[in-house]
């Protein structure tokens, strides 16, 4: 095996990125303290072609040299917007029949890996607060939760990673790219 250089990836310049069908997710990042796990799911975005991501309450925006640190340019790729409060953003997707789907440990969640898509269905995803998780409000304002399992005696993910396993669990249900 050799490793593949960077001219040999094939990967998109910003204008072809910004013209790429996308895949029917959106990121809601709620009070996300961390600018690093907020560069890191652009980047996690970026890599998924996701719609867009929606970054809610005191989440920072770009442009911002810590989130820059991790995003590698993503923030220039993926469409991102700021609303201040996420529960008026869940029930404004909800009536655009979006899914919406916490990411967060109650009571009837859906584990992942049991979780079923819909074909033709977008799924907003909502991610929370490094230590509180997703509020409650938010929680009881989705249509449905979503579980990582989770074996340890740790009972928390950092966000980013949870952004990554989901995103990368419906990717792959979704049968991305079709």
């Amino acid at each position: 095996m050799r490793k593949l250089e960077n001219s040999e990836l094939e990967r998109k310049s910003i204008s072809d990125f910004k013209q790429s069908q996308k895949t029917p997710l959106i990121l809601i990042l709620d009070d996300v303290r961390s600018l690093h796990n907020i560069g890191s799911v652009f980047r996690t975005a970026d890599a998924f072609l996701i719609e867009k991501i929606y970054l809610c309450g005191i989440t920072a925006t770009p442009p911002n040299k810590e989130i820059h640190k991790t995003a590698l340019g993503a923030t220039d790729t993926v469409s991102w917007e700021h609303v201040e409060n996420v529960v008026e953003l869940i029930t404004k997707l909800k009536k655009d029949n979006i899914i919406t789907l916490a990411i967060e440990q109650v009571e009837n969640a859906v584990f992942l890996q049991d979780f079923k898509i819909t074909s033709d269905q977008k799924y907003a995803l909502v991610f929370g607060n490094e230590v509180y998780g997703v509020a409650q409000e938010a929680v009881a304002a989705c249509n449905g939760c979503i579980e990582i399992p989770q074996l340890g005696t740790k009972h928390s993910l950092n966000i980013s990673v949870s952004a990554g396993i989901v995103v990368w669990d419906l990717f792959q249900k979704m049968n991305w790219p079709k």
